[in-house]
């Protein structure tokens, strides 16, 4: 595990959890120099997407781990912490979990997917050969970047950024990482006194995620965009700024 802490020293604490098989450094690159000005941020990249040799153990291991970082470093409390996509599923573990505290906790266009153990390794099984297959020609990674673009209205240059991403991560991390995001469930009805739920909501990605946002937590504050899957992080600079302010809203709500 590796964190960083850069930006404002004297500004509100802002965790950033990434996403699947990505470090902070590609997931939030758009976004970096933007809350940096406004915010002391505290960057992680788990174990097996830090550059080391460790493969990722599996969510509640690392969870914990946060947890301890939190502890020793910030006394157990940290103002917010944002998860793109499955970096999600921590936050909500955090928050679950309560062993720290987090005033303003941001989910960033999560799924939110369970499932039991059987079908977590089937689709495992499935999904991760999928997810690095196309690296292996340069007539696949070609395919799949002029995907990114035209889904995510990507950049060349952050495409490119994006797809290293599996070709630099050990499989039986991105397998783990994948797997037992599935199989390591949330409450329904999550309500920490003094903790607010925010949720960005891709409306593109369907009205179940929305109605699974309001399953897994008490009365959440959910801002509707016309966008798709993260495409905040990836896409055009419109949609990073236009969720940029919805950020700092969130960060100067009362709890």
């Amino acid at each position: 595990m590796k964190y960083e802490e850069m930006g404002l020293k004297t500004g509100k604490t802002l965790m950033l959890l990434p996403g699947t098989c990505c470090d902070y450094q590609t997931n939030f690159a758009n976004v970096l120099p933007k809350l940096s000005e406004k915010y002391h941020l505290i960057c992680v990249n788990y174990d097996g997407f830090d550059g080391g040799d460790e493969i990722f153990p599996d969510m509640i291991t690392v969870t914990e781990k946060i947890e301890k970082y939190i502890i020793e470093k910030h006394g157990g409390k940290i103002d917010g912490a944002i998860g793109s996509s499955l970096g999600s599923s921590f936050v909500g573990q955090l928050v679950q979990r309560r062993n720290v505290h987090i005033d303003h906790a941001i989910f960033g266009s999560p799924d939110l997917d369970q499932s039991g153990k059987f079908s977590a390794w089937l689709q495992s099984k499935m999904v991760v050969p999928l997810l690095t297959s196309f690296t292996k020609s340069e007539k696949k990674q070609q395919k799949t970047k002029e995907k990114l673009k035209n889904i995510f209205l990507m950049s060349d240059e952050l495409a490119d950024q994006f797809m290293a991403c599996f070709s630099k991560f050990k499989p039986e991390s991105i397998k783990n990482e994948y797997y037992t995001d599935l199989i390591t469930y949330l409450e329904d009805d999550i309500n920490v006194k003094h903790t607010k739920a925010h949720f960005i909501y891709a409306n593109k990605m369907g009205e179940k995620y929305l109605k699974r946002y309001k399953k897994y937590f008490h009365d959440p504050d959910i801002r509707e965009f016309d966008m798709q899957h993260e495409q905040w992080l990836f896409g055009e600079e419109k949609y990073a700024l236009l969720v940029l302010t919805v950020i700092d809203e969130f960060m100067e709500m009362p709890v």
